[in-house]
């Protein structure tokens, strides 16, 4: 079992950045798939990025590409997300989550064993 701690969240300005962090307990946070999702008031929780257990495979969403990085730090049991050229839209409450099986960069939350509690992000036009 892991669990997941999300910090780095705030209000920033249209253009601006952030990098989230996700801080994972446990000794065998390698073993887990990753990944970022977000939710914004009356939508559903929608996938951001993934990041395979190696960090050498990333998966983004589209509307993040070229903007977003996922990374992990295996050493440090630690994902992050830095997050470039900020929007409006990018707005919503960004949950960190682990897979324990398989190698696949799933998209769907339900393929995912464990969440943290979430860090909001602000972005004002």
């Amino acid at each position: 079992q892991v669990q997941l701690v999300e910090s780095g969240g705030g209000l920033v300005q249209a253009g601006g950045s952030l990098r989230l962090s996700c801080a994972a307990s446990g000794r065998t946070f390698s073993s887990y798939v990753m990944g970022w999702f977000r939710q914004a008031p009356g939508k559903e929780r929608e996938f951001v990025a993934a990041i395979s257990r190696s960090g050498d495979n990333t998966r983004y969403t589209d509307s993040v590409k070229g903007r977003f990085t996922i990374s992990r730090d295996n050493a440090k049991n630690t994902v992050y997300l830095q997050m470039n050229s900020l929007k409006p839209e990018d707005t919503g409450v960004y949950y960190c989550a682990a897979r324990g099986s398989g190698s696949f960069l799933y998209t769907y939350p339900s393929a995912y064993d464990y969440w943290g509690q979430g860090t909001q992000v602000t972005v004002s036009s």
